[in-house]
């Protein structure tokens, strides 16, 4: 008798699995801690590097510049070539660079090296992604890939941790600082190495025996390899294939609710003591530990939730809450500290929630052999909003006060929820495969 064979969508979850799942989280964890070391390291390395406001600024922003050119080149590459070529190797790059930071002794040698390691966090964000989601089990895809929300978050509140420890090691502190980004990296690379090429990327390049020799290595000999694909595969145009009829609205989708989830994120997170401190708290460092602590527990709480919900309906009912929230908070004057606090915590804890969704939500959208290049775009844009976002922010405080820089908060949320209201179509029990079969299902409005 024939065994039983299980669809390659309905796998059960088995040790490779996990194993990959540790191998991206390790990798998002370190680009998380990369972005949060260098703010705490710039302080003390202002004098000794005799950094100007000016540099100081390059310098802080020169790692999401990386990440942005990082992203969209990646996107274009990993659908070409694999997934495998950049995930089995970005960590090691990202090591070595971070080492490099140690030696830095002028602020252009600094600047170019952020610059690098911005790029490999940027490759890392798409391909992390990609794979994780085409190895996935469709039953535990939100609650797996919700996880790397939660490990960019640690990451990124270890690395203030870390950094405040490392402070009592005299001037060159900044340098032990910058130095500890490359111990999550170093730690992952071994794991990452051993990693496949993703079966569905295998099948889309009509690698049919490869692919399902990788299944049964990885997943079992009782699993399906991937259907073979209906149609002809894209090998060229990516970018003009996602901004075609039968692409561009998820294309849309993609890059207008990743960008809108950023810039009130970031430009609120980056300030959120100073915009306290504006609407008359007393303790505005006080409330930001608050107002941190509500993120980290809002992204624990996305994990729980991604799959209870339908993805369409958290992403409309993320951005209606957090705008609810934060137009309470423009609105209300003279608004007593424990109601402003509780308000703000629910805009951090809802929006980081949310942030689920750009792990699980967002490789969802596309095909196998668009699925890179569309996140990176997605991601290309995001950083581009948050970018603006945190520059304009204490800006528009300074120029029209910060009740008229939340309302613009308001309205990009309201933005992003008209948007995924009108076009965001229903992903959560989709098999991958179907859409690897060219035919999208219709958004639902």
């Amino acid at each position: 008798m024939l065994p039983i064979m299980i669809e390659y969508d309905e796998a059960p979850l088995r040790r490779f699995h996990l194993r990959l799942a540790i191998a991206s989280l390790g990798g998002v964890f370190a680009d998380g801690f990369g972005l949060g070391i260098i703010g705490i390291a710039l302080t003390l390395a202002a004098p000794q590097l005799q950094l100007s406001p000016v540099w100081l600024g390059l310098l802080g922003g020169a790692s999401l510049a990386g990440l942005f050119a990082g992203a969209l080149l990646t996107g274009r590459i990993a659908d070409r070539f694999g997934r495998r070529p950049v995930f089995a190797y970005n960590m090691v790059i990202a090591t070595a660079l971070s080492l490099l930071q140690y030696a830095a002794s002028t602020g252009l040698e600094l600047l170019l090296l952020r610059l690098a390691i911005g790029f490999v966090l940027g490759t890392d964000y798409v391909v992390s992604k990609a794979l994780l989601t085409e190895f996935a089990p469709r039953r535990f895809r939100g609650r797996i890939l919700g996880l790397l929300s939660v490990a960019w978050a640690g990451g990124y509140a270890c690395a203030y941790a870390v950094g405040f420890a490392l402070t009592s090691l005299g001037p060159d502190a900044w340098r032990w600082m910058l130095l500890a980004s490359a111990v999550p990296c170093i730690v992952v690379a071994p794991l990452r190495i051993t990693m496949p090429e993703s079966p569905l990327w295998l099948t889309s390049r009509a690698l049919y025996a490869r692919a399902a020799q990788v299944v049964t290595d990885t997943v079992g000999s009782d699993i399906q390899p991937p259907l073979r694909m209906q149609g002809p595969t894209i090998s060229t145009g990516r970018w003009s294939q996602l901004a075609s009829p039968q692409w561009r609205l998820r294309t849309v989708v993609g890059c207008t609710f990743f960008t809108c989830q950023v810039i009130p994120y970031f430009a609120v997170g980056t300030f959120v003591a100073q915009i306290m401190s504006a609407l008359n708290l007393k303790s505005g460092y006080a409330g930001g530990l608050i107002y941190n602590a509500a993120l980290l527990l809002g992204a624990g709480a996305g994990v729980i939730v991604v799959d209870r919900l339908s993805r369409r309906s958290f992403l409309i009912g993320s951005f209606t809450a957090a705008a609810i929230a934060m137009l309470i908070l423009s609105a209300w004057t003279s608004i007593p500290a424990a109601p402003m606090i509780l308000l703000f915590a629910v805009f951090a804890g809802v929006l980081s929630a949310a942030s689920n969704l750009c792990y699980v939500y967002l490789p969802e959208l596309f095909p196998t052999d668009l699925r890179a290049s569309g996140i990176g775009l997605a991601i290309a844009a995001s950083r581009i909003g948050s970018a603006i976002a945190t520059f304009l922010l204490p800006v528009v405080v300074a120029r029209f006060g910060v009740r008229v820089a939340l309302a613009a908060c308001v309205a990009v949320l309201a933005i992003g929820a008209l948007v995924c209201h009108r076009w965001a179509p229903e992903t959560k029990d989709l098999g991958l495969e179907a859409l690897d079969r060219r035919t999208p299902p219709q958004s639902t409005s």
